[in-house]
């Protein structure tokens, strides 16, 4: 049943495991002056599902009764909720989170303790269905499928790896089914980041599955909330100019997204004293953030991305239009985690002169020192991040660390004889001022978990919300149909490899006198993972610099920028002029994924930061309006 024309205002309260835990008890604590009706958190990640997912395959789940084993449930949701819970019952404010990982149903058990324990009367409900690797492997054993790697193309059963776990990414309308049967916190392992906002927005409203512009605003209303601070100045290239005012840097606020019933949407914030803003350009940093091409899609609707654009409605208000819709596609993304072997780092430090011919002297030792034992080894790579600043201020300044990091299938292949030892061994031969890192801890193997992602129909899925208070068995439990209509969209979004202008534009001459800068001075950028891939969006500011932008931001000119990080990645680009931005997909930039990769940047955040320090031909009429 719809409630009253008033827009639906749902809070971001968390973006993931690492982030702050204040934000659940502070919007609720706040409701009488800042109301919210719900309150939406993200606890997930690749990372976390697979690592989840061993421990649940090998230790069990604390609430299973495995003396000893760590819950495959996020810890620091509980955290979060238990200071809130009283003002969560108090005002009536609904809750629906992606905690779970994978073992959602015990941390219902939790939870219902802790709601218990306090004496409160809060309907707790949750969502399952997206534990799928039965449904692999019968469809094939069946031959339904080959379930290609959506990243690299591979067949599964082409796979070196043994599955263990398998995920499913879920829609919002089971979270807004427990809310309409009258759930007060609605618990979730893998739901999609944007479906506790499309399920929230569906259930205020009393929307049907065919308003698909309706769900394509609120699915992208969610992905611009569920990475909270990201959408109100976090990761954001436009940092400097939030320093100053309310909290500044110190204490960057959580956003509120307001819903109508229509499906427009106003992205805002907290209204009492936090840092940070919402502006055209923090909500445009966010959209970029994690999209793959135009289409984006959900197991509830896919979102047309081609005209998005954003208008600054008042200090931090910011209003979505543009976005276009189409059917959910027949199939969900799956996550499928295997063992992956181990892995041990070692860092040494370098100071001052002849950086690179010391690194290179390291490495040659190093390597013939772990020849003995190197044919184990699956993985070894000698990384040298960053440089030493020329003349600088103090020695500190003046270091570089030199990063090696190993692989191998089994632990005894890293063992510290084999790896750290001979590392540690080579101080009295080496180069002038050699200096290892005292805390060896990482030299040790730790268990990394291979993550593969595929498509799995979603006709395929048992999705189902428990609704344990509910008087009869046969009401406990409800299923949640998959999409009615949904629509096969090409395996290979839209790409442009170069823009479309009606006569060629020379980026160098044809906008007056320019100098050469970092790109970063003026055009804003965000990037990301997406299993394998990295994505990163570039915008600018003003209108009349984005024919420059996107004449002079091709695929090449990006893998120039990328210099000799994977010189033949394959690319793909596309334009959002309602944005001013031009977009880049860089696959398998990540090496197999977070869990995996050996790049320090796991999340592919910094490729954004890496490409706007690249030096290229700046128009001296766009830097004359000020520096990012």
């Amino acid at each position: 049943m719809a409630f009253t024309g008033r827009p639906i205002r749902i809070a971001g309260a968390s973006g993931s495991a690492s982030d702050r835990r204040h934000a659940i008890a502070e919007f609720a604590r706040y409701y009488p002056t800042d109301p919210v009706d719900v309150i939406i958190a993200d606890f997930m990640s690749e990372f976390n599902m697979a690592t989840a997912a061993g421990r649940r395959v090998d230790q069990g789940t604390v609430a299973d009764g495995a003396a000893g084993a760590s819950p495959a449930y996020d810890l620091s949701f509980l955290e979060a909720l238990e200071p809130a819970l009283e003002d969560l019952a108090k005002y009536g404010i609904k809750l629906a989170v992606n905690a779970g990982v994978t073992d959602t149903k015990g941390l219902y058990e939790v939870v219902m303790k802790m709601v218990q324990a306090k004496g409160l009367d809060l309907k707790v409900a949750w969502v399952s269905g997206d534990e799928v690797l039965p449904a692999i492997q019968q469809s094939l054993a069946g031959g339904k499928s080959d379930f290609r790697n959506i990243y690299t193309g591979e067949k599964l059963a082409d796979w070196s790896f043994e599955p263990i776990y398998a995920q499913c990414y879920l829609g919002g309308l089971g979270i807004a089914a427990a809310l309409a049967e009258g759930a007060d916190i609605v618990l979730c392992g893998r739901v999609s980041d944007a479906s506790p906002v499309i399920g929230a927005a569906y259930w205020y409203h009393g929307w049907q599955r065919h308003e698909l512009d309706k769900l394509a605003n609120a699915f992208v209303a969610g992905h611009l909330i569920e990475c909270s601070n990201y959408v109100c100045g976090g990761n954001f290239t436009g940092f400097k100019e939030l320093e100053h005012g309310g909290d500044g840097w110190a204490n960057i606020g959580y956003p509120i997204a307001e819903i109508s019933a229509e499906g427009d949407v106003v992205i805002t914030k907290q209204a009492h004293s936090t840092g940070g803003a919402v502006t055209v350009d923090t909500c445009t940093s966010q959209l970029l953030y994690e999209i793959q091409g135009p289409w984006y899609f959900n197991s509830d609707v896919t979102a047309v991305l081609n005209g998005i654009h954003f208008e600054q409605r008042g200090v931090n208000r910011v209003s979505l239009h543009g976005v276009r819709s189409g059917p959910p596609p027949p199939t969900t993304k799956v996550g499928i985690t295997a063992r992956g072997g181990f892995q041990a780092e070692a860092w040494w430090f370098l100071t001052g002169l002849d950086i690179e011919a010391k690194a290179h002297m390291l490495e040659v030792q190093i390597r013939r020192l772990l020849a003995p034992f190197s044919d184990r080894f699956t993985s070894l790579k000698f990384d040298l991040l960053g440089s030493s600043l020329s003349d600088a201020p103090n020695q500190n300044r003046a270091t570089a660390p030199l990063r090696i990091v190993v692989q191998a299938k089994g632990a005894e292949d890293l063992a510290p004889t084999r790896f750290l030892k001979p590392i540690t061994d080579n101080i009295m031969q080496g180069y002038p001022g050699a200096t290892f890192h005292l805390d060896l801890r990482q030299g040790f193997p730790r268990a990394i978990f291979q993550y593969y992602v595929t498509l799995l129909p979603q006709s395929a899925v048992q999705h189902q919300v428990h609704l344990p208070w509910k008087p009869t068995a046969k009401t406990r439990v409800l299923d949640i149909a998959p999409p009615p209509a949904t629509k096969t969209y090409p395996a290979q979004q839209p790409s442009q490899p170069v823009t479309n202008n009606d006569k060629p534009v020379n980026v160098k001459n044809d906008f007056g006198p320019t100098v050469r800068g970092p790109l970063g001075w003026i055009v804003h950028a965000r990037s990301g993972d997406k299993g394998s891939d990295a994505n990163c969006g570039f915008w600018v500011r003003h209108r009349d610099e984005y024919l420059w932008l996107r004449s002079l931001l091709s695929v090449d000119t990006a893998r120039q920028l990328l210099g000799d990080s994977q010189p033949g990645m394959e690319i793909d680009r596309f334009e959002l002029p309602g944005l001013q931005a031009v977009h880049f997909l860089f696959k398998n930039h990540l090496d197999r994924g977070v869990g995996v990769t050996t790049t320090v940047d796991f999340l592919g955040k910094n490729v954004a930061e890496y490409l706007r320090s690249r030096l290229v031909d700046l128009p001296v009429r766009f830097l004359n309006r000020g520096k990012l």
